[in-house]
């Protein structure tokens, strides 16, 4: 009640009053410029007049009289137009710029002392809140760097973009997190938050700066650590919720979307291996010597985020990968409901095929056999389009990724497209010291498909 209170005092036209006249107080810095405004508006309205011959001050005799005394002391009749149209254009682009200025620094002034936003960038920054924010609603799912590339250029397009992140990561800093605190695995959904950062410098070091010693007092080594994934942590103790310290996190970063584990229930990776073992966990799958037959959930019955379920149906377009196919996009499509709501979708539906194959879980595979692999795990169609790279890297990348056992991904369209699929290929790779997809080159790809084949939706 007390709040109430409060809050209808706040709201009361003498409190607005009071508000609004503190303005005028010493230091706001904005005293200035309102009476500029004025004073703008004035000129220009005196250039309107002098323009229509003084019309505007045929009530005001004075004014008149003042005007044509003043211009005859130095021997220039005012009505002359060669006098008054140059004056009366002169006085409406002075009083234009001087509105313009304070408009101008009041927000500036307003805008330093409520935000960190330098002003030089106030027009990116509200290009990206207002423009941004009318682009395509994007849906995407994996896991893994393939994940945060992806939203890395996607994010120039659009701030309506969802990613629906696994959570069955158990190696390094969140698996070490995940069996000492039992929270779900924070390393894709941290990846996923810094590449939708509005700002990817500092912040982005930050929390992607791994700890490489231990704390003296408690002799607990944080070593490994990412301090993103401990910042999930901490938030998640603050809050009681993964979920809601993922958001928390999301608000502070000020990302260009919104990230989402799949579930939050926890759960682990089960493989069938082609020698028929069953082996457990993300990473034993991972180094065991014989291929991947089948990928299960444990437990094999884990509920959606309801967040997730609805974005999918809302999307204008749902993007599946970069990932790796049996670790970071089809534990996705494992969880209750999510491979059905995809195919129920009317979004336009993509799969990103990898650039590489990835050593002990796609060896030699090709473009469709990536494909297969989805179609196997999912039960039914999930997307239209397949997006293949054709960009050869150079032989000196070729052969250093061929002695850790990964191969350029073939993209054997035609085989492709013999499974029912709408291939699309292009030059998606950036070379550096590692093969992997240029996030400009693959969002310009993704958002001329989703343009000419796709569009907005009423």
């Amino acid at each position: 009640m007390a709040s109430e209170r409060s809050e209808t005092a706040r709201s009361s036209p003498v409190a607005t009053i009071k508000s609004a006249l503190k303005w005028l107080y010493p230091g706001m810095r904005v005293k200035r410029w309102l009476l500029l405004v004025p004073v703008g508006l004035a000129i220009i309205v005196l250039g309107v007049g002098v323009f229509t011959n003084m019309r505007l001050f045929d009530y005001m005799q004075i004014l008149n009289e003042l005007a044509r005394q003043a211009f005859l002391r130095f021997g220039i009749e005012l009505y002359m137009p060669s006098v008054y149209v140059p004056f009366a254009i002169a006085c409406v682009l002075i009083g234009l710029l001087l509105v313009f200025i304070s408009i101008k620094q009041i927000v500036g002034s307003i805008t330093s002392a409520v935000a960190s936003v330098d002003k030089g960038r106030l027009a990116d920054v509200v290009f990206q809140k207002r423009y941004l924010a009318q682009g395509y609603r994007l849906v995407t799912i994996g896991g893994g760097t393939g994940l945060s590339t992806l939203l890395r250029g996607l994010k120039s397009y659009t701030s309506n973009i969802t990613a629906i992140v696994t959570v069955t990561d158990d190696g390094g800093s969140s698996g070490a997190l995940t069996r000492q605190f039992g929270m779900l695995p924070p390393g894709d959904i941290r990846n996923c938050l810094v590449a939708l950062a509005d700002s990817e410098t500092l912040m982005t070091e930050l929390l992607q700066y791994r700890f490489n010693g231990s704390n003296p007092p408690s002799g607990v080594s944080l070593e490994g650590h990412s301090f993103g994934n401990l910042l999930l942590m901490a938030m998640t103790n603050v809050t009681g919720d993964f979920e809601l310290a993922v958001k928390e996190t999301s608000r502070v970063l000020a990302i260009r979307g919104s990230v989402l584990p799949s579930t939050t229930q926890s759960v682990s990776l089960l493989a069938e291996m082609e020698t028929g073992e069953l082996v457990e966990g993300e990473t034993n799958i991972l180094h065991h010597p014989s291929p991947i037959h089948n990928i299960y959930l444990n437990p094999p019955q884990v509920k959606p985020l309801q967040e997730a379920m609805e974005a999918i149906k809302a999307a204008d377009a749902i993007i599946l990968g970069p990932g790796s196919v049996y670790t970071s996009i089809v534990p996705n499509l494992l969880v209750e409901g999510i491979a059905e709501a995809l195919h129920d979708a009317r979004a336009l539906k993509i799969y990103v095929c990898n650039v590489m194959t990835q050593p002990g879980e796609t060896d030699g595979f090709t473009a469709s056999d990536h494909v297969r692999a989805l179609q196997r795990h999912a039960h039914t169609s999930i997307f239209d389009y397949v997006l293949m790279n054709n960009e050869e890297p150079s032989p000196e990348l070729l052969e250093r990724y061929r002695t850790t056992g990964a191969e350029l991904v073939r993209a054997d369209v035609d085989v492709v497209k013999s499974m029912g699929y709408h291939p699309i290929v292009a030059n998606l790779i950036s070379q550096t010291d590692v093969v992997r997809h240029s996030p400009d080159d693959l969002a310009a790809a993704l958002m001329r498909l989703v343009f000419d084949r796709g569009g907005m939706r009423s």
